[in-house]
């Protein structure tokens, strides 16, 4: 299997990119160096070239240059080596503001139990899951599929994967202090990310591109299981960019490396 793939390409956001998980490879992409691909590549003894960058939406994987700090990415596409042999995808959840709209109410339900912020309750935000409609999901599934196709047409040698987003928020996740969500905000979170799952179905099925179903293989992984694969809200706020709340962490990056290989040994 390894001789069959010499270099693969990683396009993506956050899920994909690492954010919080050491040695940070690209700071301004919040791109780590033990990431899925470059697990997957050293597993292979394949060379890489990861453009994921943390935030971006199929948009930016396509088209639109992406700013992020003070630096600008051009469209991820541009930098898809004809030569790859692997191009992995995971991108759409900003598409649908699924891990913002989780951090955003993570951090309003933090702020509004704290005894500092008593006389700020009336005016604090008040951050809602998002209920997309059918026709933006059928947007976010139109442009993964656009991504697959072009993925397809700049490498045309290379098996395109889909990787699909770990759950976060699980049968097992409750209201703790990383996960300050009440139990009808469970439950829409629940719902949104079976959403961004069904994008990724629907685009593998349209697209004829694999998918590796990551939040079907984390489900016994997510928030307040015995052993989970993404990280909630740190203990105190001032550690939120070091920390990168509801992202996958080192362990889930194993294992998403570890899913894509045996898929491709199937």
């Amino acid at each position: 299997m390894s001789s069959d793939i010499r270099h693969v390409a990683a396009l993506g956001s956050s899920f994909a990119a690492g954010p919080g998980i050491e040695p940070v490879e690209n700071r301004a992409a919040g791109r780590s160096a033990r990431n899925y691909a470059r697990l997957v590549a050293e597993r292979l003894g394949a060379g890489l070239t990861d453009l994921t960058v943390s935030g971006a939406t199929t948009e930016t994987v396509l088209d639109t240059p992406q700013r992020s700090t003070r630096t600008w990415f051009p469209p991820q596409l541009q930098g898809l080596p004809s030569h790859a042999d692997l191009v992995t995808i995971t991108v759409g959840g900003n598409d649908l503001n699924y891990i913002g709209s989780m951090y955003a109410l993570g951090i309003a339900a933090r702020l509004s139990a704290s005894p500092w912020t008593l006389p700020l309750r009336p005016v604090l935000p008040r951050p809602r899951i998002p209920d997309p409609t059918a026709e933006a999901l059928e947007d976010a599934t139109a442009n993964l599929v656009r991504v697959a196709d072009a993925a397809r047409g700049r490498a045309p040698g290379a098996r395109i994967l889909l990787v699909d987003y770990l759950t976060v928020v699980g049968t097992d996740t409750r209201h703790s202090r990383a996960t300050p969500f009440d139990e009808a905000s469970v439950d829409g979170l629940r719902r949104l990310g079976r959403q961004v799952s069904q994008v990724f179905e629907a685009a593998a099925a349209r697209s004829g591109a694999d998918l590796v179903p990551m939040a079907e293989h984390s489900r016994d992984h997510a928030l307040g299981s015995a052993r989970p694969w993404v990280v909630g809200l740190p203990d105190r706020l001032r550690h939120i960019r070091s920390t990168a709340p509801f992202h996958p962490n080192a362990e889930g990056m194993r294992a998403t490396a570890d899913a894509i290989v045996d898929h491709l040994k199937a």
